[in-house]
Parts: C-alpha cells; sequence; structure tokens
C-alpha cells in the first residue's frame, strides 16, 4: 500500500493543532472532511492512531510512532521539492572567484564577460593569484586552478575540466635566423624561454620516441606565462607554454610550434568549491558555464585528452 502525502500532511496537521476543527481551520476544509481521511488512513494501517472522544484526542502508541515518522516524510519530501527548484531558480547574488593567473588570462579574461551577461543578476567577482587560497577561510566560493601534479587532499569539491599540453613554441622570426630544430638534441645550441635559474633543462616526451632531457641557452627568465609568451613573439627565443595559451598567437602567425610531436607534459585545469557553497544556485551555474566554456575550448584544439571528471574526494 502506498501511502498518500496528503493523508499524511492531514494526519500530522491534526496532531499539531490538537484536533480535527482546528486543523479543518488551518487547512482551510472541512471537520468532517479531516475525520474521514484520518479514519481511512487508520482503515488502511488497520490501526487505530488516535484516541478520540469529545473531550480528548490522544495519540495511541501506534500513533505516535507513525507521527514521527509521516512528519520526518514530509520534511523530506518539502526538501525534495525546495531542492528541484532551487535548481530552476534564476542564479543571483554574489559569486567570488579566485583563479591562478594564466587561467584567468587564457580564460576567464574572455567568459566571465559572457557569464555576467547570461546571468544578469549575477554579480562577479575575481581574485587572480598564484599563492594558496582556502576558500574557506577566505570567503571565496570558486577556485580555478592550473595544477602539473595532482593537488592535496582537502574537504572540497573537485571538478577537472581540461588537461593540456605544453608545447614548444617559437617566433617564425627567431625561426629564420636561428633554424629550425629537427631533433630535441638541437635544443642546447637554441636560445631558451625558462620559467626559473634553477629549471634549466626541458624534460620532452614522444610517444614513439620515448622522453628526453634538454637544457637549452638561457635567454630570458620569466615565473609568467603571459611575460613568456610575448617574449616568445618577440623572437627572443623557443618557450614552453600550455598550448591553449598559444592559441591565439599561433592563429595569428605570432608564433609557431617547434618539434610538433614532442611536449613537456602537461597541465591540469580544475574548478573547486565547497560542499555548501557548491550547492547554491548562482555557484552551481557558474561552475556549469565555466566547465562548458573549458570543454568547448578543448574541442576546438582537438586535445580532449579525457573526459571530464568530477570527483566528491577534493583537492584543493
Amino acid at each position: 500500500m502506498a501511502l498518500n502525502l496528503n493523508d499524511l500532511q492531514i494526519f500530522v496537521q491534526a496532531v499539531d493543532s490538537g484536533g480535527f476543527a482546528a486543523a479543518a481551520r488551518r487547512l482551510g476544509m472541512p471537520k468532517s472532511t479531516i475525520s474521514k481521511r484520518v479514519a481511512a488512513l487508520e482503515a488502511d494501517l488497520e490501526t487505530r492512531l488516535l484516541h478520540r472522544t469529545s473531550r480528548s484526542f490522544m495519540l495511541t502508541d501506534p500513533g505516535r510512532d507513525f507521527y514521527e515518522h509521516a512528519l520526518a516524510a514530509l520534511i523530506e519530501a518539502e526538501a525534495a521539492e525546495s531542492a528541484v527548484r532551487q535548481r530552476h531558480a534564476e542564479p543571483s547574488g554574489i559569486v567570488r572567484i579566485t583563479a591562478s593567473v594564466p587561467a584567468a588570462q587564457f580564460f576567464l579574461s574572455d567568459h566571465l564577460p559572457s557569464l555576467a551577461v547570461a546571468y544578469p543578476k549575477l554579480t562577479l567577482q575575481l581574485h587572480a593569484t598564484d599563492r594558496f587560497v582556502d576558500l574557506v577561510q577566505e570567503g571565496f566560493d570558486i577556485a580555478v586552478r592550473n595544477h602539473f601534479a595532482p593537488l592535496p587532499d582537502s574537504e572540497l569539491l573537485q571538478r577537472q575540466v581540461s588537461i593540456d599540453e605544453v608545447i614548444l613554441v617559437a617566433a617564425p622570426s627567431y625561426l629564420e635566423k636561428h633554424g629550425f630544430p629537427a631533433d630535441p638534441r638541437d635544443l642546447k645550441n637554441h636560445a631558451g624561454l625558462l620559467v626559473s635559474q634553477t629549471a634549466k633543462a626541458w624534460r620532452l616526451h614522444h610517444v614513439d620516441q620515448g622522453t628526453i632531457s634538454v637544457s637549452p641557452h638561457c635567454r630570458f627568465i620569466a615565473d609568467e606565462t603571459l611575460v613568456l609568451l610575448r617574449a616568445a613573439a618577440s623572437g627572443l627565443g623557443i618557450a614552453c607554454l600550455p598550448e591553449t595559451g598559444c592559441k591565439a598567437a599561433m592563429e595569428h602567425g605570432q608564433i609557431v610550434r617547434v618539434l610538433p610531436g614532442w611536449t613537456a607534459g602537461t597541465v591540469a585545469t580544475s574548478i573547486l568549491t565547497t560542499h555548501r557553497r557548491g550547492q547554491l544556485p548562482g555557484v552551481r551555474a557558474v561552475v556549469e558555464f565555466l566547465a562548458k566554456g573549458f570543454q568547448a575550448e578543448r574541442a576546438a584544439t582537438g586535445n580532449v585528452l579525457e573526459p571530464l571528471r568530477e570527483t566528491t574526494e577534493a583537492r584543493s
């Protein structure tokens, strides 16, 4: 037998009101209807739930157990309805986003204005930094991170949205002057644009030819992607950069790929949220919008290395 939620509501209201007459007033229905529905419920259950006379209205022992479970069922039903309605509610409010500098420069700068247009009731706040940000302590809703290694375990929800190949690039003017390297070993005779004084070697991999470590001549050092990209475009030397960040410059002919087939590893991009804030309609809408944007970017380059992945064992 399937119980009717309306009957449970009537029964709970009758108990909470202390009688059929008061419940009828609160529910806006005849007292006789309340009495008949409770009687039908007892008949279906083959159990007396209430002791009622002209002077008393009391739960039986089975009635007390039934009342507690009926009340819990109504609360869960209300929560289920609320959850669905929230998903259809228009996202609104302030959503605070922290992002690594490359993610802000090469992705969010293009997509956040479109996101703001799509959801006019949202106010977006972006903070770009490569330092570790504690979402909970610093009051952020979303973090967008580029990372070469797995992120450390935490209580955050993680959604990996992209894996990008790191490729070798240089300006046509540099290659015309210094020649195109035909083999990774040739890079030792070329100017390298490096990320740090200590990271002077590039570890390159080819699916058929394996892995090799090479050290170009250090020409320029910068720990910021856009600076290295512009240095490469100016003809200073060869740089190792994420492919997506190079896309626009390559399309405009400012740089070209060097040693196609060889890569310097991969960089992943993940979106992180807290369990509680991640359920808010505004935060959820931003996460979904950005995830689709990352997916479209990777599809455009033809380099979707694996499907989008979401984990509840988050990393931060």
